[in-house]
């Protein structure tokens, strides 16, 4: 059965990286055995062709390849978001398409720095709104940090009123709370539909994202079974138990949300965990140095004995 986005959508969305060799070409095999290792830590969907997935690195032919590997891999036993954003409509348009034909459950958008101003944002999501159709779920990605397109939560209100196909927020300002808070009990009081909005900025901030009004992070951390765990925990009502396992991870998630620098750190995590076969980025990209490694080796070591103390 395949799945599609809707604004009751929750829970935890891991973004998944992009496995390279060490030649710089993708590792179909470590792309495998990566959407494996997510699906038995428990997440709820996967995020390819994010940020985080260097889609900008990759050829045209390679993101088409990548994700029908995907999508074939999870075979539709989870929902799948398709990053799509790209200065070419048309192939904004395709991609997403093709995306769907595959299995998808929906795309996530982002504006471009061009977008100075709520209007050009608004009209940009309007016209991509049309181009795809009523059946294709969006994901609007607020993350003006890098996309350098900051959008007021009454343009986002605009949105959810008119764009239909809007369905979920990656919510990803930051300082960001107070714009959750607020898009939250505006939307509220204006009767409009309540939609989905998931939570990124490397989860620094989920327990306070959580009580805020996010339905469960979007993120590509690399223990994905502490999303799930928080996630569950604060959903359950143990709202201290869950900030107590998040801070044990805390300097692990701090360390991965180093801007460039980070990924490289994520990616060898997931090496050590054995979900991938190396850790390479593609270039231009960061490799980790021998002090690096110590380090890590240090942070692990203490996550483990903190692990241990909480039982």
């Amino acid at each position: 059965m395949a799945f599609k986005l809707s604004e009751q959508t929750k829970g935890v969305y891991i973004i998944a990286a992009t496995p390279f060799l060490d030649n710089g070409s993708i590792d179909m095999e470590s792309v495998d055995r990566l959407i494996d290792f997510y699906m038995e830590k428990g997440v709820d969907g996967i995020t390819i062709l994010g940020i985080m997935g260097e889609a900008t690195k990759l050829t045209d032919d390679e993101v088409v390849t990548l994700m029908a590997r995907v999508l074939k891999r999870v075979n539709e036993k989870l929902p799948v978001i398709v990053g799509v954003s790209n200065a070419s409509t048309d192939k904004l348009v395709s991609l997403s398409k093709d995306a769907m034909d595959l299995g998808a459950a929906g795309v996530m958008v982002a504006p471009f720095s061009a977008h100075k101003t709520d209007e050009a944002i608004f009209n940009y999501f309007s016209t991509i709104a049309e181009a795809l159709g009523s059946d294709i779920p969006m994901v609007y990605q607020d993350y003006p940090l890098t996309t350098d397109a900051d959008v007021s939560v009454n343009c986002l209100l605009r949105t959810i009123k008119e764009i239909k196909q809007v369905v979920m927020l990656k919510h990803e300002e930051w300082p960001g709370l107070n714009k959750l808070s607020m898009l939250r009990e505006k939307s509220a009081e204006q009767g409009l539909r309540r939609i989905s909005i998931l939570s990124g900025n490397g989860v620094l901030f989920l327990p306070q994202e959580l009580e805020r009004g996010a339905d469960g992070p979007m993120t590509g951390f690399s223990f994905p079974e502490m999303l799930v765990q928080v996630y569950a925990m604060h959903s359950s009502g143990n709202i201290d138990g869950a900030e107590d396992l998040f801070d044990a991870y805390l300097p692990i998630v701090r360390h991965e949300q180093q801007l460039g620098y980070g990924l490289a750190i994520r990616k060898e995590i997931l090496r050590r965990r054995g979900a991938i076969s190396s850790a390479k980025t593609r270039t231009p990209g960061p490799t980790l140095n021998a002090h690096d490694h110590k380090e890590l080796d240090r942070l692990l070591d203490r996550l483990d004995n903190k692990l241990s103390a909480l039982g």
